[in-house]
C-alpha cells in the first residue's frame, strides 16, 4: 500500500511589505507586522471542523492521513514537547524557563490539529494580569516581584487537548430510594421528669429497578500532553470550546506550539472513563428517586471521533531557592492560577515586628 503523503502547514507567515514575520494578535482575526504595522486579514475556513474516525487511528489504518511535519525542540528538564519557531525570542523552555538547545532540533509527524482557540488577550494583557497578583502578594520575594516586571517572562502557548465525540449507549440494573418518615417515640428530661415525645424519622423505600439510556457525548476534553511537573491547574484549564476556530496556522504565529506527549491510544482510554461517569449521572438521573443504587452498568460507545485541537495559555516561570513555580492565565478568559513561594526573611521580621509592638503595649499598660 502506497503511504499518503504527509500534510505540511506552514507555520511562518512573511510580511508583503518589508518580509518580515507576520504573528496573529490575539482577539482579532488578522496577523500584524511588528515592524511596517501591515495586517493580513486570516480567510475563514472554507469547512467546519473535520471529525476524523477513531478506530482507523487506533488500528494504525488512519495514521498516515491528516498528518504534518514539524520541528521540534524537547526539554531534558522536564519533558515538554515544544515547537519554536526559528526567530522566537527566547529560546527557553515555557514550563520550567530552561535553555533549549537548538542543535538538538528535530523533525516529528503529529497529527494535524483539527481545531484551535485562538487567544483573546495578548501578552502584555496577561503579563498585567500576572503582576497585579504578584503585586497583591504578601511576603513574597524580592525577586519575584523584579521577575514580575519584565513581560517577555510571560510566553503564550497553544497546549494540545483531544476531544472525543460518541453515542453512548447503557444498559444497568439497581434500585431506586424514596425517602417517606415515620414518627419514633422517644424519651427527654423536661424540669426533671421523663417525659414521652415523638419525632420524624427518614427511612428509605427502595424499589428494584433496571432500564438503558442513550445519548451523544460531546467534545470530551483530555489532556494530551504531560510533563514531571508543571501541570496547568484546573482552575485555569476551562475554554469555551464554542469559540473553537477550524484550524488554521496563522493562529499560531508568533506563539510557542507544544506537541502532544499523551498518545491516542492512551487519551481514548482516558475518555472511556469520562464516558462512564456521564453514562453513571445518565443512569440516576433515569432511575429518579431521591437515591440511587447502581448494581450493574454495560456502556457501549459507537461512531467514535476525534479531533486534535489547541487551546490557549501564558505560562511564566519562576525559580525561588532550588525550586522552581509556575504561574498560569487562561489566554481566553485571563484567568489565572499559580503556586507562589515565600521570603522567610520577610516573614520573619514581620513576625519581629509584631512582637516588639507587643513588648511596648505591654510595657506602656505597665
Amino acid at each position: 500500500m502506497q503511504d499518503t503523503p504527509l500534510q505540511k502547514s506552514e507555520l511562518k507567515k512573511s510580511c508583503i511589505n518589508c518580509g518580515a514575520e507576520l504573528v496573529y494578535a490575539p482577539g482579532t482575526t488578522e496577523l500584524k507586522c511588528e515592524y511596517c504595522g501591515h495586517i493580513q486579514e486570516i480567510l475563514p475556513a472554507e469547512s467546519g471542523f473535520e471529525e476524523l474516525e477513531l478506530k482507523p487511528y487506533l488500528d494504525q489504518l488512519g495514521a498516515a492521513s491528516h498528518t504534518e511535519r514539524i520541528t521540534m525542540l524537547h526539554c531534558k528538564n522536564c519533558g515538554a514537547n515544544q515547537h519554536v519557531e526559528e526567530n522566537y525570542k527566547s529560546l527557553h523552555c515555557v514550563y520550567c524557563s530552561m535553555p533549549l538547545i537548538v542543535e538538538d532540533m528535530y523533525s516529528e509527524d503529529w497529527i494535524l490539529p483539527g481545531a484551535v482557540l485562538p487567544f483573546q488577550i495578548n501578552q502584555n494583557k496577561a503579563h498585567q494580569i500576572f503582576k497585579k497578583w504578584v503585586d497583591g502578594l504578601w511576603f513574597a520575594p524580592n525577586n519575584l516581584k523584579k521577575a514580575a516586571i519584565d513581560p517577555q517572562n510571560t510566553k503564550g502557548l497553544y497546549a494540545p487537548y483531544w476531544t472525543f465525540d460518541a453515542q453512548l449507549h447503557a444498559t444497568y440494573t439497581g434500585q431506586r430510594g424514596d425517602y417517606y418518615y415515620v414518627s419514633v417515640p422517644y424519651t427527654t428530661t423536661v424540669n426533671g421528669k421523663s417525659v414521652t415525645r415523638m419525632r420524624q424519622e427518614r427511612r428509605t423505600r427502595w424499589t428494584p429497578v433496571s432500564g438503558s439510556v442513550n445519548g451523544f457525548v460531546d467534545d470530551t476534553l483530555i489532556k494530551a500532553s504531560k510533563q514531571r511537573d508543571g501541570v496547568i491547574p484546573a482552575k485555569v484549564a476551562r475554554w469555551d470550546l464554542t469559540k473553537l476556530q477550524p484550524f488554521d496556522s496563522s493562529y499560531l504565529s508568533g506563539f510557542v506550539t507544544e506537541k502532544y506527549t499523551v498518545p491516542l491510544l492512551d487519551g481514548h482510554l482516558e475518555s472511556n472513563k469520562e464516558a462512564n461517569k456521564i453514562a453513571d449521572k445518565w443512569v440516576r438521573r433515569d432511575i429518579g428517586g431521591d437515591t440511587q443504587t447502581v448494581s450493574s452498568m454495560h456502556v457501549t460507545l459507537s461512531e467514535e471521533t476525534f479531533k486534535h485541537i489547541l487551546l490557549p495559555v501564558y505560562i511564566s516561570a519562576y525559580r525561588y531557592n532550588g525550586k522552581r513555580y509556575n504561574f498560569f492565565v487562561n489566554g481566553q478568559s485571563g484567568i489565572l492560577s499559580g503556586q507562589r513561594p515565600y521570603s522567610f526573611w520577610k516573614i520573619f521580621f514581620f513576625v519581629l515586628a509584631i512582637l516588639v509592638i507587643l513588648v511596648v503595649i505591654v510595657l506602656f499598660l505597665q
